[in-house]
């Protein structure tokens, strides 16, 4: 693997320190349109055709089952709930003068703390998005690396966003990706800290993978000082680049008129406008980035120019290339001895900023 970091007016200094849809649609329902969505046609091929061939009631169905199985997986080391909050208005209704047209949009956000964490003095945050575009928060993909992070003793905030799965065909259409989805995680991040006073807003951290990776550097680039340290692994950085990799049927599902509504032919500057890569001029958050060279999802190529503009704007951040790893969009997300390692370096890299109760040894 390559390991690197970059900083404004010091040397690199070397240190330590897809996703498949089908992974998560058995559990939540969810269609993945790539980039966790699938990078292969057979990932994209369920988007395009809707919330993969199901109806409202099996996508609803088996989210609510998915909902269950938390208390399973992690109901021993955490108190789990799931709650409701406002978001921006959907902007895809034609009739703004409808009755209701303009209220705010219901988003789903979960919360899991540690059932031992000391209440009594301010503790750490960790926003945790989840990957895929229509997917959703999911025991399948999610749990174990939720209860790692409990163990820990950081709390959790887990947003089900616009466009996620679960929750019926109109929530599905609600999609604004990179844009008002990124919205959407942040508010779940300031309800967060505004319901539960014992959370330190100065040690929030955010995480996520693929997709989910896009949405955690919007966020840390568009609120650069609301974020104490934030992880992105393999994410979608650069629209543009995977519109070229991408089979046509891939990229149908983003110029359909819920989605982006044009090609990137037709609207390439929507498209550089939703890209990470584009927005390397405003991080001034600790970052660290993994990336793996045969990723059959997200192209090397993609965090490759992520990591490129960044060193162009002389940005500090950390990031590490893995060569080949095993699991390929998945590498580090698996259980293998590779993983568990990789896992750590995340946990050790956020630690240094949050300092959890239980930091990782």
């Amino acid at each position: 693997m390559l390991l690197g970091s970059h900083a404004y007016s010091q040397a690199n200094t070397p240190r330590t320190g897809g996703q498949g849809a089908g992974a998560g649609a058995g559990a939540s329902g969810g269609a993945g349109g790539g980039a966790d969505g699938g990078g292969s046609a057979a990932a994209g091929a369920g988007a395009a055709g809707g919330m993969g061939g199901m109806n409202d009631g099996q996508d609803i169905t088996l989210k609510r089952m998915d909902d269950l199985m938390w208390y399973e997986k992690i109901g021993d080391i955490a108190d789990i709930d799931k709650s409701e909050i406002g978001g921006a208005p959907n902007p895809h209704v034609k009739n703004k003068k409808a009755p209701g047209a303009t209220n705010p949009l219901i988003i789903h956000v979960y919360t899991f703390i540690p059932k031992k964490l000391d209440r009594s003095k301010p503790q750490p945050l960790i926003v945790y998005v989840h990957q895929g575009v229509h997917q959703s928060l999911d025991t399948t993909i999610d749990a174990h690396m939720v209860r790692e992070i409990l163990e820990q003793g950081y709390t959790i905030v887990s947003v089900d966003y616009r466009g996620s799965t679960g929750y019926g065909r109109g929530y599905y259409e609600d999609i604004d990706y990179g844009g008002l989805e990124v919205d959407d995680v942040y508010r779940g991040m300031q309800w967060m800290l505004d319901k539960y006073k014992f959370l330190d807003p100065k040690r929030v951290g955010i995480v996520g993978w693929s997709h989910g990776g896009l949405i955690t550097l919007m966020n840390i680039f568009a609120h650069p000082h609301d974020f104490a340290v934030a992880y992105a692994g393999v994410p979608v950085s650069d629209l543009v680049a995977r519109m070229g990799y991408e089979t046509e049927q891939y990229r149908e599902i983003y110029s359909a008129p819920y989605h982006l509504g044009e090609s990137v032919h037709d609207d390439i500057e929507e498209y550089r406008k939703r890209s990470p890569v584009n927005h390397a001029k405003e991080l001034d958050t600790p970052l660290l980035i993994h990336t793996n060279t045969n990723d059959e999802d997200v192209n090397f190529l993609e965090v490759e120019h992520l990591i490129q503009a960044l060193k162009f704007e002389n940005k500090k951040f950390d990031y590490k290339i893995y060569e080949n790893a095993p699991g390929g969009h998945y590498f580090n997300r698996i259980d293998t001895p590779l993983a568990l390692e990789s896992r750590h370096d995340i946990y050790m890299f956020l630690a240094k900023y949050l300092h959890p109760e239980n930091p990782p040894k």
